[in-house]
């Protein structure tokens, strides 16, 4: 296994984040890829060639009804089951907002589906991941021992469309994180993307709080804040792991962009691979 891909997305039809044409010509235009419908083997064929296993992020499930949603995390734990050489897990995308429900369905994906954690891309949602909406949700991962994937820094979801599609790039800023670190000790969390603009604040939330880990899908790994790329070096090397935002971006040409950035190979190994799994061997979860 070369890689642990901690953040990405479905290629398939009926999972894929991009939803309408607009956001997929936006998403094209943006990742410099052609959106293509893969088959669930396809998909799965395109982690074994890269040598990956990853965790898949449904993302806009927060936008549909809560039975939609349910069927989507089905489809997501028959992925599983049917492809577990490749797929580890899921990230749970839920709004809050919808109460009981929502929770008792976090609680069924984590406990009967074997998913992952919850994820929380806040800027759609016009409310803070600090918001105590959430804090049921947060208390839940900790009783059961579930990481949480909070989204930082500039998103490319809502880009480029009327307002960013009502977005809030605010609540992606680190302050969130480090508020909910603090609130939740005991709370396993994962910082997701590189925090531009705030990237400075990140890396002190890091510093900070030994409960909070950082994963970096969604940017080509040249275009890194150089401070960023210097703590990957330096203090944050045991922190980072490897997240690829597939299929906006091809594994084939992230590891070739990782490995022209002079990093030395005891650092990409942690990067891609030795911290997930020191990561996951704490959550409990055995990966072969």
């Amino acid at each position: 296994m070369k890689a642990i891909d901690m953040h990405s997305h479905y290629s398939t039809k009926r999972a894929y984040l991009w939803r309408t044409p607009e956001e997929v010509a936006i998403a094209e235009k943006k990742f410099r890829f052609k959106a293509v419908y893969k088959t669930e083997e396809e998909m799965a064929q395109d982690l074994r060639v890269a040598d990956v296993k990853g965790v898949f992020d449904l993302g806009f499930t927060t936008e549909i009804p809560l039975d939609e949603a349910k069927e989507l995390h089905d489809y997501a734990a028959q992925f599983k089951k049917d492809y577990p050489d490749v797929f580890l897990g899921g990230w749970v995308s839920l709004d809050p907002r919808k109460g009981i429900k929502a929770l008792r369905e976090l609680e069924r994906c984590l406990e009967d589906l074997g998913m992952i954690g919850l994820t929380v891309e806040a800027s759609g949602l016009g409310i803070a991941p600090g918001d105590k909406a959430f804090f049921p949700f947060y208390e839940l991962c900790v009783e059961v021992n579930a990481p949480v994937s909070i989204c930082v820094g500039y998103t490319g979801w809502g880009e480029g469309l009327p307002g960013g599609r009502g977005f809030y790039l605010e609540h992606c800023h680190p302050r969130h994180v480090d508020k909910i670190a603090a609130e939740f000790p005991k709370l396993t969390i994962i910082a997701g993307r590189p925090a531009w603009p705030w990237q400075n604040e990140m890396i002190a939330v890091l510093l900070h709080k030994p409960n909070v880990w950082y994963e970096l899908h969604g940017w080509l790994p040249k275009y890194f804040p150089q401070e960023l790329k210097w703590e990957i070096r330096h203090r944050l090397q045991d922190k980072i792991m490897f997240g690829a935002d597939y299929p906006m971006f091809d594994y084939n040409r992230l590891f070739q962009i990782w490995e022209s950035e002079g990093y030395e190979q005891e650092i990409l190994d942690k990067v891609y691979r030795k911290n997930a799994l020191r990561l996951f061997n704490e959550l409990g979860y055995k990966i072969e």
